[in-house]
């Protein structure tokens, strides 16, 4: 992961596992990695974001993550993107520092949340103090307004933001207006920026149709996890709870329901 490629395929957003106590559970990262690489086929991963719980663990925590995955995906991963974002700037501007420290293949930001930016000249020059504290790594906005509440259009963010941050490599993407995306695509095409597109209703394939409708968030992404790689992810953390059990009933009876290609 010293010398960058270019990012293609997918890039899975990775789960944060837990103990039954709720602690992160480090020594499984080399199991996640390895089911990742040669199960799913799965090279490029996307850490602390909202799947991982990221906002909702400590800045060690975050730290002691980035380092994991850095560590068990040494030779086996092409990108490591880590996200730094926080509600605190300084916080933000640390965990930048550290994922420059360490070798990161990327850093991501989210908007701050609670103290929301309601235009681009608000939310840019925060990026700006992240993104310079790593100078050297490439950086992505994490667009995300169902959560956040920023609806900042990209496609306005966009405009000029190579001349302000010169490391600017793309957008993490989850958001439903496909609008938007569509003229951030058509008009970047020569800067050659990134996309990472990231709304799961949106995809396609009777499972995941079939756990949408039944509701589907961290908790039963992390249940489902379980039970199809064989890797502990544990419960969520407070103030998300577990999934119940007849939602991993119901998804597993419908997983061993569905046949697969090639008898798989």
């Amino acid at each position: 992961m010293t010398s960058r490629k270019k990012l293609q395929g997918l890039v899975a957003a990775t789960i944060t596992p837990m103990t039954p106590d709720g602690q992160i559970n480090l020594p499984v990262i080399r199991q996640y990695v390895d089911y990742l690489v040669n199960e799913q086929h799965v090279k490029n991963v996307f850490v602390n974001g909202t799947t991982g719980e990221g906002l909702s663990l400590s800045i060690q925590e975050r730290k002691q993550l980035a380092e994991e995955w850095m560590c068990q995906g040494k030779d086996k991963l092409d990108h490591v993107i880590i996200h730094v974002g926080a509600l605190s700037l300084l916080e933000s501007q640390e965990l930048a520092r550290h994922a420059a420290a360490i070798g990161a293949g990327g850093i991501a930001v989210i908007a701050p949340f609670f103290f929301k930016p309601t235009h681009k000249d608000e939310l840019v020059p925060l990026l700006q103090k992240v993104a310079a504290e790593a100078p050297a790594v490439p950086f992505y906005y994490y667009h995300i307004p169902p959560l956040t509440g920023v609806k900042i259009r990209v496609e306005e963010l966009l405009e000029g933001i190579k001349e302000r941050i010169p490391t600017f490599q793309g957008v993490k993407f989850s958001d439903t207006d496909l609008l938007d995306l569509a003229q951030c695509i058509h008009k970047n095409e020569a800067q050659q920026l990134e996309f990472l597109y990231g709304v799961d209703e949106f995809l396609t394939g009777e499972f995941l149709s079939f756990v949408i409708k039944l509701g589907f968030g961290v908790a039963e992404t992390k249940a489902v996890m379980t039970f199809v790689s064989g890797i502990p992810m544990g419960p969520p953390r407070l103030p998300l709870l577990g999934a119940s059990e007849e939602f991993t009933a119901k998804a597993k009876a419908k997983l061993d329901s569905i046949v697969w290609p090639d008898g798989d």
